[in-house]
């Protein structure tokens, strides 16, 4: 439970950061770059040592399939 409660924290502050970073209009998708996405994530990521290596970068593969779809854009929806 306590990685799964470490992923629902990190992905929420993920969703915040792309809130933050885009440069969407307000209520748009909240797009940011996967290479932004992918470093905020890692390095939250390790902060929190919850979250494998492996974990990561899966994840990371995952969200980067979706960006490849969307001009290198990663959107919440994506994670």
């Amino acid at each position: 439970i306590s990685c799964w409660n470490s992923l629902q924290s990190l992905l929420s502050s993920m969703k915040q950061a792309c809130e933050i970073l885009t440069r969407d209009p307000e209520g748009g998708a909240a797009r940011i770059p996967f290479e932004t996405f992918s470093f905020l994530y890692s390095y939250l990521a390790s902060i929190d040592g919850e979250i494998s290596e492996t974990e990561m970068q899966a994840f990371l593969q995952e969200v980067q399939e979706q960006a490849d779809k969307h001009f290198g854009m990663v959107l919440i929806r994506h994670f």
